[in-house]
């Protein structure tokens, strides 16, 4: 499949008739300095310089990448906090989109925690007082113009991949409103160093309807809409105009929807997803991501992912997406609807999912029976956490609740009462969120827990031995996911594409380090996870019926690989 050709009116990406490419400019001089998307800095050669009217702007030292990226990696060093080498990171990319990215590339386990979880969450928080550059689409509800208008006036004419949030339920901060921008930036730098969807191909969008967070509405240097948050009805029809509006303008685009509550997280998958092709990262990525570990940690007890029983404490958008991608697996190992239900049990902040306790409809579908709980000896009305790990024969632990330390030395050892060898998995983000240290999982189990994380812990020592800590990063899944979906030009991101995603990670995780236990890869292997889920996501697109582009070479990852967006700098010429 030929790229299509990247527009937009300051340049043309062309390629000549061997297949190389260069870029066409239309603007000299200054202007060619001021956007990232054709900043070449000190790297701009003599004849270049000539050309595009850039002598006297620029040192006299031509400079290569690689010469760059080493003088911005001293200045990421010469940053003593995480919010600093976020800002600093973010200035390069505003300044110069390739060498952002040939700098990560080149650092990807130091630089990922800064440009995604957990320091992105401090850059959200801090993102107004913070502004310098303006960088993607700000959706208002008192835009004087409507989506379409607003989207007309964006540069790039070939976007393939938007990620989108209203910034109502970001990591484990909660409503940022406008400030959540900075989400959706951080999520499409992975979606380029992962998944290798050329940045000139993206846009971050944010759908800023108002914030219920006081201190944001007077807060003197807060850039958003100053008003209490829209819902309902009216916060359906904001989104379902810029939806249409993206239908119009970027016809081939995928939409991920980020970051939005509970409340309308599962209303605007429901209702759009069959308008554009488009999926929740934290419901479906999220599930993803955790059946991925659960498979690889299951295969590593040398069992089926049926013999475990399953808690998930949190019932957001988080907890239901994994419960749900639970439920899947289970079914595909053969059991029923009702049998695999019988296995999840999701706490939340009341105690556990059951018929005839009050809870919003989006849970209805995970609440146990009556008749599981009758015979279970309990305290209250609800079972609590303690009581359903005591009662229901817990042997696998899930966290997507926000709430820090909530699995406790009491709560880990009532686990290891059903079986020696539990999986505990504590996924929230960030790390001031976690469920659990690993270090005191693996001490209260005796080193005998199976653990992840959401966010990045170092190897922790016991007995003797380092264990290293898998983190259940939804980066190893969305990238790839958006890719396939991408490459065959699916017009639905479908529930089966989804689930393979997670298959592809465990196949890919168990085959390289499955004799080492680790149940989630290493983070530089980000883009070779990457290759794999979008292999088998666009085989899966093909088989669901969904792909509108159905013929896909033999060597399919080999191809992937080779249309993967790279950092390197082309040749410039005057159009």
């Amino acid at each position: 499949m030929k790229p299509a050709p990247v527009t937009a009116p300051m340049f043309d990406i062309v390629r000549d008739h061997d297949g190389k490419r260069s870029v066409d400019v239309r603007v000299t001089g200054e202007a060619l300095l001021r956007s990232p998307f054709t900043n070449k800095g000190t790297a701009f050669t003599v004849s270049e310089r000539v050309e595009l009217g850039l002598v006297g702007l620029l040192p006299p030292r031509v400079e290569s990448l690689e010469e760059q990226t080493a003088r911005a990696y001293a200045a990421f060093l010469r940053e003593t906090t995480p919010l600093g080498r976020y800002q600093l990171l973010r200035r390069i990319q505003d300044t110069n989109e390739v060498l952002f990215f040939a700098l990560l590339q080149a650092h990807v386990r130091e630089m990922m925690p800064v440009v995604y979880t957990p320091t992105v969450g401090d850059g959200v928080e801090r993102f107004s007082d913070l502004y310098e550059v303006p960088r993607g689409l700000s959706l208002s509800i008192d835009d004087p113009h409507g989506a379409k208008e607003v989207l007309a006036g964006h540069p790039l004419d070939d976007v393939r991949m938007i990620v989108a949030t209203d910034s109502s339920a970001i990591l484990g901060i909660g409503d940022q409103g406008y400030n959540g921008l900075a989400i959706s930036i951080g999520k499409l730098a992975l979606y380029t160093l992962g998944g290798g969807v050329s940045p000139f191909r993206t846009v971050p969008v944010v759908l800023d309807v108002g914030t219920d967070r006081s201190a944001l509405i007077e807060d003197p240097v807060y850039l958003g809409v100053r008003q209490q948050r829209v819902r309902g009805e009216a916060h359906l029809e904001f989104v379902r105009k810029f939806v249409l509006a993206v239908r119009e303008r970027w016809p081939r685009a995928v939409v991920q929807w980020e970051d939005f509550g509970k409340e309308t997280a599962f209303d605007v998958l429901d209702a759009f997803r069959d308008v554009v092709p488009s999926f929740n990262d934290d419901i479906q990525g999220t599930g993803a991501v955790a059946l991925a570990g659960l498979l690889a940690a299951t295969r590593s007890k040398g069992q089926p992912l049926g013999a475990e029983r399953f808690l998930v404490f949190g019932a957001g958008a988080g907890g239901i997406g994994v419960a749900r991608a639970i439920r899947e697996g289970l079914e595909r190992e053969g059991l029923s609807r009702s049998e695999a239900t019988a296995r999840i049990f999701v706490v939340d902040s009341k105690g556990l999912l059951v018929e005839g306790r009050a809870m919003e409809g989006y849970k209805q579908e995970f609440a146990q029976p009556s008749t599981t709980t009758a015979g279970w000896t309990i305290a209250g009305k609800v079972p609590s956490m303690l009581e359903t790990i005591a009662n229901g024969r817990v042997t696998t632990l899930l966290g997507l609740s926000g709430q820090r330390a909530s699995f406790d030395e009491q709560v880990i050892r009532a686990v290891t009462e059903n079986t020696p060898q539990p999986i505990v998995f504590a996924l929230s983000n960030p790390t001031s969120a976690c469920e659990a240290v690993p270090a005191d999982i693996l001490r209260w189990t005796n080193g005998g827990a199976i653990v992840a994380t959401g966010s990045p812990f170092e190897p922790v020592e016991i007995d003797g031995k380092k264990r290293v800590i898998g983190q259940g990063n939804n980066a190893f899944v969305f990238p790839g996911l958006g890719f396939g979906a991408i490459l065959t030009e699916a017009r639905k991101v479908t529930d089966g594409m989804v689930a393979e995603a997670a298959y592809a990670l465990a196949d890919l995780t168990v085959e390289r380090y499955g004799a080492e236990g680790l149940v989630y890869p290493p983070v530089e292997d980000i883009r070779d996870a990457s290759v794999r889920v979008a292999a088998r996501v666009a085989k899966r697109a093909i088989a669901d019926g969904v792909a509108v582009r159905t013929e896909l070479p033999e060597d399919l990852e080999g191809h992937i690989r080779s249309l993967g967006w790279t950092p390197q700098y082309l040749p410039f010429r005057r159009a």
